[in-house]
């Protein structure tokens, strides 16, 4: 079963980053990213053309609660965001009677090839496991989209089918993975 969690109380750390609840601040920083032409394309939705668009979509993850804020500690910017999503229970109907949820995530094209995005993502596996005893995770990537095929390779995800997501900007073949919290103990990933 799909669990919705809040995350406008939660701070999370790795080494190089700080995944918190977007700011209203962040809007600038968010612009930046989300209007570069192939990042948003890279998860189904259109980059941004205009400021007013980025916060009409900022004000959304403030007020859905579930999108967690990059924030990079080095550089003092939000460079991306990583959320936690229902997942298609089309694909996983033997998990059913468990607790389990989809990340989404997307970074800004300036950090891709430096290991952030799997490091955001162990840590709030992690947390989910952990704090918030989920069952499984799930994470999908479009066909052409090595990068993320990378981040949920280096996570320990399982691969599960391919299908179709209906994005904003378009049909895209996918694949569906999943990683279950007795696979996450026992592979100490």
């Amino acid at each position: 079963m799909n669990v919705r969690i809040d995350v406008s109380n939660i701070r999370l750390e790795t080494e190089r980053l700080i995944l918190r609840p977007f700011e209203e601040n962040d809007l600038n920083d968010f612009n930046t990213y989300a209007k570069v032409e192939g990042v948003g394309e890279m998860a189904g939705w259109p980059h941004h053309q205009s400021i007013e668009e980025s916060k009409k979509i900022l004000n959304i993850f403030m007020e859905e609660k579930k999108t967690f804020a990059l924030f990079h500690k080095e550089t003092k910017k939000v460079i991306g965001s990583l959320g936690l999503e229902k997942y298609n229970e089309n694909y996983y109907k033997e998990y059913a009677n468990q607790k389990g949820l989809e990340l989404g995530y997307v970074l800004s094209k300036e950090y891709w090839g430096n290991g952030l995005m799997p490091e955001a993502v162990h840590r709030v596996i992690e947390f989910l496991f952990k704090e918030k005893n989920l069952d499984f995770v799930t994470c999908a990537h479009f066909i052409k989209n090595s990068q993320s095929r990378r981040v949920i390779e280096k996570n320990g995800f399982h691969f599960v089918c391919e299908g179709v997501f209906d994005g904003k900007i378009g049909k895209f073949e996918d694949r569906n993975y999943i990683l279950r919290k007795e696979d996450y103990q026992n592979e100490k990933i």
